[in-house]
């Protein structure tokens, strides 16, 4: 028996190490690994402070600026990790994307929980009512990335 990490908790790793760099950049605590054929192609934390850009998430970063340098638009070849699910906004974007796979750690209920609101399954909303959706998995390494959102947001407001 091998104590090799599956892919998804291997990308998923990145995706909240990204969540802890971005808090040491002084914004909140998010971070999303988009991955194809084994590799990562682009990582990207939230920068919705350090960008003065309260819609520079860490999956809509990502997504624009990789599409962006590498004019691919279509990425149904490709899984993102985020370190939490995303919200209506990113989500969206995943759509128009075509993104093939989304992997995610703490849920949006997880995070709301933690910041008083009531939350609900964004993702799971926005590509039921829409033209595309990719395969979802969720709660990969969902403890580890609730424990930084508590830690996070026990000391600040959300947005």
């Amino acid at each position: 028996m091998t104590n090799e990490m599956n892919p998804d908790e291997k990308f998923m790793k990145e995706a909240i190490r990204l969540s802890r760099q971005a808090v040491e950049k002084g914004n909140e605590p998010f971070g999303a690994v988009l991955v194809k054929d084994g590799e990562i192609v682009y990582a990207n934390e939230n920068q919705i402070y350090s960008l003065s850009d309260p819609t520079f998430h860490a999956e809509s970063g990502l997504l624009r600026r990789f599409c962006a340098e590498t004019q691919i638009t279509d990425l149904s070849g490709y899984t993102l990790y985020s370190s939490c699910e995303p919200c209506f906004m990113c989500s969206g974007a995943m759509v128009w994307t075509k993104l093939g796979r989304l992997v995610y750690a703490a849920s949006d209920i997880d995070l709301c929980e933690i910041i008083g609101e009531q939350g609900c399954n964004c993702s799971r909303i926005v590509f039921d009512h829409s033209g595309h959706r990719p395969d979802v998995t969720a709660g990969v390494l969902r403890e580890e990335s609730v424990d930084i959102l508590k830690s996070y947001f026990s000391g600040h407001a959300k947005g």
